[in-house]
């Protein structure tokens, strides 16, 4: 391995420093991304379940928010449950975008990379052209340092390659990862309307009418033959 970064030149240290950031990078996100950490199964069920016996407390909230990035977006929605609908529906879209940032968090660095790197290499390759070319004299060549240009050139283009397309395969794969996971936490947000309408109950109309405009609840009501609070001691 020596012998190779030896025959590669200075040009292939920028290459071997960037293949260790990517390779810290995967081995983050692959650890980052996983299923059970960002969306354990079974916490959707489980927090509703609670939620609807003891309604929304400070510590179901803590607890639902330390279950990884899935729990922070339902304990948003949780912590604005008996607020109007679209109110509680922008604290979980806030949350989600923070989410989502850090989700997507290191894959720029690792795209960069992936486009980098065969510059590098280019790069290199380059250098190794120059060392070819100084290594002709006008009356004769100097076999080894046409050896090393060619060296360099090769190496470097070589290792170019060999750090770009394992980065830009798992940056693809990270993406896709992402956007799954993005589409997947939408469902928590749906699952809570239904919670909303019961928990923001008017108790004026307890059909869970109360979201309706005015004019509307009142022929609603009057066409069922029923009144409003009130209504019959006015009379």
């Amino acid at each position: 391995m020596w012998s190779m970064i030896q025959a590669a030149g200075w040009p292939i240290w920028p290459l071997i420093v960037a293949s260790i950031v990517a390779l810290a990078l995967i081995l983050e996100r692959l650890w980052s991304l996983r299923q059970k950490a960002v969306a354990p199964a079974g916490m959707v069920d489980h927090v509703l379940v609670e939620f609807r016996h003891t309604g929304t407390t400070q510590d179901l909230l803590a607890r639902t928010a330390e279950q990884g990035p899935l729990g922070r977006i339902l304990a948003a929605g949780l912590a604005n449950v008996k607020s109007p609908r679209p109110v509680m529906k922008e604290a979980i879209e806030e949350v989600g975008r923070i989410v989502t940032h850090d989700l997507e968090r290191f894959l720029t660095t690792l795209g960069t990379i992936a486009s980098m790197a065969p510059l590098l290499g280019l790069f290199g390759t380059v250098i190794g052209m120059i060392e070819i070319f100084g290594s002709q004299g006008s009356t004769s060549s100097n076999p080894i340092q046409l050896a090393h240009g060619i060296s360099v050139a090769l190496y470097n283009t070589a290792m170019g390659l060999i750090v770009a397309i394992p980065s830009m395969m798992f940056y693809r794969y990270f993406r896709a990862k992402v956007d799954a996971l993005v589409v997947e936490m939408r469902g928590p947000g749906d699952q809570l309307h239904p919670v909303d309408r019961r928990a923001a109950r008017h108790p004026d109309f307890p059909d869970g009418d109360d979201d309706l405009p005015a004019d509307r609840r009142v022929a609603d009501h009057a066409a069922r033959g029923e009144r409003r609070p009130g209504e019959g001691a006015a009379a």
